[in-house]
């Protein structure tokens, strides 16, 4: 447990000491907010949707989130260039131990940088329920930590951080596309059903979504179900491989 504890510590203290990644990563978010909830708002609302702001929050929210998560695998590969990874497998710890600290650690980040999001959008408008606050913060944390343990398990196969880029990219914008973060997922044509039905990602942003507005395109229960078993799976996967790194 010290092990898991010293490595997430680690993850949190980097993040913190980083004043310009921590702007840096806000500069997005306020973007789509800007540009999309207020130029999208009044077509939104003609077409009976509501308060786009209202929609649009959540997904923002769960993007910041993905983005901070899945990218937090880098930090491996930088690791791996620097020898500190080295120096780490060849402790006398387990290295699934040391898979879940840099996890655990890069899905609080994550968090961290998902409510910076969520308080931020509040300045736009956006007002969550307060009863599902805490509910939020689970769903929050599942969502990091399988976009986080994602990250490392593509990092653990890799060497080169432009490699590592050009595959997260090839998956980030797609998942956060087609998961319905900026539009309802009703009336979509059946292929696009079926991809959005098959994305991990459509299951965070609807209970999210959900647990701040109380408004699921999908269900509660069907989301925890999907997200926390595919989490599982994930982990368990990015651990084998993280265990097959060459020290």
């Amino acid at each position: 447990m010290k092990t898991i504890y010293i490595l997430w510590q680690r993850q949190l203290k980097r993040y913190l000491r980083s004043k310009s990644r921590i702007v840096g990563s806000l500069g997005q978010p306020i973007l789509f907010l800007l540009a999309l909830g207020y130029g999208f708002g009044p077509v939104y609302s003609q077409a009976g949707g509501g308060n786009y702001i209202h929609f649009l929050a959540p997904g923002i929210v769960a993007m910041s989130i993905l983005f901070t998560a899945i990218f937090s695998g880098i930090e491996v590969i930088w690791d791996k260039q620097f020898g500190f990874l080295k120096e780490t497998l060849v402790a006398p710890v387990s290295r699934i131990n040391i898979m879940i600290g840099r996890t655990l650690g890069g899905a609080t980040v994550s968090v961290v940088q998902g409510l910076i999001v969520l308080i931020l959008s509040m300045l736009f408008g956006f007002r969550p329920n307060s009863w599902g606050t805490l509910l939020a913060l689970v769903i929050m944390f599942l969502i990091a930590l399988l976009y986080t343990a994602l990250g490392t398990a593509i990092a653990s196969i890799l060497e080169d951080m432009q490699g590592f880029q050009l595959i997260m990219n090839f998956l980030v914008m797609p998942s956060f596309f087609l998961s319905g973060a900026l539009f309802p997922l009703r009336g979509l044509p059946k292929a696009l059903t079926v991809v959005t039905r098959i994305n991990p990602l459509t299951y965070g942003v609807d209970a999210l979504r959900g647990s701040l507005t109380g408004i699921y395109q999908l269900s509660l229960s069907l989301d925890l179900i999907v997200l926390t078993s595919v989490s599982v799976i994930v982990l368990g996967v990015g651990s084998y491989l993280f265990t097959k790194i060459k020290a």
